[in-house]
């Protein structure tokens, strides 16, 4: 992909070929929408195919999983089966990662996030996110965590275990090999 965070004709119409595939494929995540108009939202934003770029890049898998009332917006979400392996190993935030005196990690959640264009899901999302179909079962994502949490030095993550979904709490410092992050993005 170009530096300048745009995709060559090339790349573009491979995304646009494979987001149309698992847009079809997976039509109970977005009953109500058809691929002709996320096809012309994606075509008046061209950045948003950037960040869906790497959300595609990292194993996330991106796909339509609703529309925001309030604003009209698509949402795309990492819908991969477990937390995108391109995003694992990372503490929860950049002040998190400068703090840590040993092994620190190349990167965080927030911002990863931040450099994709994509937001972290907050602990609605990704209950609704849940809700068509476990992910995470093997695996933990971290989500937004409140900054009243998170200026206590905790973070919030959550996975799909024993039939139901989780939420837990660490230190935002702390990374494992199976915790990265899903992110949204609004098209």
């Amino acid at each position: 992909m170009g530096a300048a965070r745009t995709l060559t004709t090339g790349e573009r119409e491979e995304l646009l070929a494979t987001l149309e595939e698992r847009f079809l494929a997976h039509a109970a995540r977005h009953p109500d929408l058809d691929w002709a108009e996320v096809r012309s939202r994606l075509d008046e934003r061209p950045e948003a195919l950037w960040s869906l770029a790497e959300m595609e890049r990292t194993g996330g898998e991106p796909d339509v999983v609703g529309r925001d009332e309030a604003t009209g917006e698509l949402l795309f979400c990492d819908c991969a089966r477990e937390s995108p392996k391109g995003r694992r190993s990372i503490c929860y935030d950049g002040a998190a990662r400068k703090a840590r005196k040993k092994h620190a990690p190349d990167s965080s959640a927030v911002e990863m996030a931040t450099a994709m264009g994509v937001e972290l899901l907050d602990e609605d999302q990704y209950r609704a996110l849940q809700a068509l179909g476990p992910v995470d079962t093997k695996t933990s994502s971290w989500v937004k965590t409140p900054p009243a949490m998170r200026e206590r030095g905790g973070g919030l993550f959550g996975d799909h275990r024993f039939g139901r979904v989780f939420f837990y709490h660490n230190g935002v410092e702390s990374y494992y090999a199976a915790r990265g992050f899903r992110g949204v993005l609004r098209v």
